[in-house]
């Protein structure tokens, strides 16, 4: 009988982790990530990194960086993986996956926000992607086989508020922020920014998460990035009804990483009669396709 010889070579890093400081482990099936790259994102908070490639993220009226995409998808995907964003925007979910290469695939109704997306992928060599304009209630039926999902969907309608970050003293502006001018996502019907009610706005986000949960491989991972916001001027627990929604459909909780935002400017919210928060961060809700 002949003996097997066991080897004493290390495992080979995959490629895009062979310059990366850290051991990588042969049985990480979840990423690229070496284990000390992998410690860290675990972390319960993250600091945004915003790059100058985000100043055309800039024109869209909530717009998503970079870096802060780039890092949940490499946590929770290995190159070569497909990526779903079914509220892309301006594109930087797609940004964020070419750099790193995963293919990417964002949804959004806006036709004019792909426009935007589309000079950024030009100044930015941005190729091997998709960009559909549509309804993502409809065309998130139509994929399949998705590693990972992550979005930023509408904040409910509140851009419809005609004070666009100015506020006014006797008629007279006295705080003028990075809010002026901001316009709502559009006019189409169907648009999450554009129900009256709060619970309408649930009921249609659910429908296009249970797409999603649907074209989601067994086992793999949803990242959804929001905040809490105000609702008729009352505070509103968006976290905590985003993660009994996603339950729902059959989602596992992951646990939540605060981003924190520290060069959002301030605003007099409530001054000087009653408390009112300034939202210096951002939710990553993480959650996950159980195993079959």
């Amino acid at each position: 009988m002949s003996k097997q010889i066991k080897s004493n070579k290390r495992p080979r890093k995959p490629k895009s982790e062979e310059n990366k400081p850290g051991k990588y482990d042969p049985r990480n099936n979840l990423n690229d990530l070496t284990g000390k790259e992998w410690l860290i994102r675990t972390k319960s908070f993250w600091e945004t990194e915003p790059i100058n490639e985000d100043k055309g993220a800039y024109k869209h009226p909530a717009p998503f960086l970079i870096r802060d995409v780039q890092k949940n998808i490499e946590m929770f995907t290995k190159k070569g993986m497909k990526v779903l964003d079914p509220f892309v925007g301006s594109g930087t979910s797609i940004i964020a996956a070419n750099q790193i290469g995963r293919y990417c695939i964002g949804i959004d109704l806006n036709a004019e926000y792909k426009k935007i997306a589309l000079e950024r992928f030009e100044a930015l060599d941005v190729n091997n992607y998709e960009y559909i304009v549509g309804d993502s209630n409809v065309e998130v039926k139509n994929l399949s086989d998705i590693d990972y999902i992550i979005t930023s969907p509408p904040y409910h309608n509140i851009l419809r508020n005609d004070s666009k970050g100015i506020r006014n003293n006797n008629g007279k502006a006295y705080r003028i922020g990075a809010r002026d001018g901001i316009k709502y996502y559009s006019d189409i019907e169907n648009d999450l920014g554009n129900f009256d009610e709060y619970s309408d706005f649930f009921k249609s986000l659910q429908s296009i998460m249970k797409s999603c949960y649907t074209v989601l491989k067994s086992g793999k991972y949803c990242t959804i990035i929001i905040s809490d916001f105000t609702i008729n001027k009352k505070e509103v627990f968006i976290q905590g009804d985003m993660v009994r929604l996603m339950q729902e459909i059959g989602f596992e909780f992951q646990g939540t990483t605060v981003l924190l935002q520290p060069v959002k400017p301030l605003y007099p919210f409530g001054y000087p009669y009653a408390y009112k928060i300034n939202h210096h961060h951002q939710n990553i809700i993480n959650f996950r396709k159980p195993k079959e």
